[in-house]
């Protein structure tokens, strides 16, 4: 036991470096010029984006598209439909166990195919023990070594937790890694809060000289109430798709089942998702403040019409609160 003592003082020291260090988001000016689109989707979890990717990727590969399907998110679950519920071994899990057996990881360890999609998932820290943004810039990092630069692919689509702001998230956005982004919502308003600050993201960094711009919105699980469309025109972002809310659907997804083929009845929606992908240009947002985007739902159904009242002074005191009538000084009898 005395021996690890030190270590766990070592590792203490290791995670509060790791998280007092910075990462290096600096905006590159250059405008992308690969043939390659490379496409940031966003979203909030939970909200269908790897149902919307897998199904996406699977078609355009049907289309003749050279396809590679990134997991960005620490839940690794991007790949999840594609590989019908297997778990992909990640990059960071991957890369740790052959370092520690003094081998190298080749591609073929991290990195799967299906139906002509090529996917990987990057993964990330345990929870307590790292930060998940800076797992992501490692694992671009680890990408790099292997040969991304190198690799022929029409599109790399990298799938990102739109709900969590810290660097390593917003690397596609601030680094240009990306030449545009799609972002995945619902009718309600705590995806659309998401998809709305990915926007807000996307105009600062436009602001310092960046080139990524929002591609536009897909509506996953449509009901037709209309509040994400409502949104895509506050923000002047166009619908790519509208994925209705139907139960095949979520039969299908969650049986861990491909609709994006031409074999099913909903082929023809994911091929135009597809078209739409392909041809949107990069645009820049305008971001709603936080009144702005209650505005898009009905007040009955947010609070949106609850005034503030300011609390007092006595409210903060509570019983101990006591009353002075006056400022005067009053001496106790000699």
């Amino acid at each position: 036991m005395k021996d690890e003592v030190p270590n766990l003082k070592d590792f203490d020291k290791r995670l509060r470096d790791e998280a007092a260090e910075e990462p290096n988001l600096e905006v590159r000016q250059d405008a992308p010029t690969s043939k390659t689109q490379i496409i940031a989707i966003y979203g909030k979890g939970g909200i269908g984006k790897s149902f919307t990717l897998a199904n996406l990727s699977h078609m355009m590969a049907e289309q003749g598209k050279r396809v590679l399907l990134i997991g960005c998110d620490p839940k690794s679950d991007t790949t999840s439909l594609l590989f019908g519920g297997k778990a992909c071994p990640t990059i960071i899990e991957t890369s740790g166990k052959k370092k520690l057996a003094g081998e190298e990881v080749k591609i073929g360890d991290v990195c799967f195919k299906r139906g002509g999609v090529f996917a990987m998932e990057l993964g990330g820290p345990e929870v307590g023990r790292g930060c998940g943004g800076r797992g992501i810039i490692h694992g671009f990092e680890f990408l790099e070594k292997l040969g991304f630069h190198d690799w022929d692919f029409d599109y790399v689509l990298l799938d990102f937790l739109g709900d969590v702001v810290c660097g390593g998230f917003g690397l596609p956005i601030a680094r240009d890694m990306a030449q545009k982004v799609i972002l995945v919502a619902s009718n309600d308003l705590q995806s659309l809060y998401v998809a709305n600050n990915v926007c807000s993201a996307v105009d600062y960094f436009r602001k310092l000289g960046g080139n990524v711009g929002v591609a536009g919105l897909v509506i996953n699980k449509d009901d037709g109430s209309g509040e994400a469309q409502a949104f895509a025109s506050a923000v002047d972002i166009p619908v790519l798709a509208a994925i209705p809310q139907d139960d095949d659907l979520r039969k299908k997804s969650a049986n861990y089942q491909i609709v994006g083929t031409d074999k099913s009845q909903w082929g023809g929606l994911f091929a135009a998702l597809g078209d739409a992908v392909a041809l949107a240009p990069p645009v820049r947002p305008t971001p709603l403040d936080q009144d702005g985007l209650l505005a898009l739902f009905d007040a009955k159904d947010t609070g949106g019409d609850y005034q503030l009242v300011p609390a007092t002074d006595a409210d903060m005191r509570g019983k101990n609160a006591v009353i002075r009538e006056t400022l005067e000084v009053i001496y106790d009898e000699a």
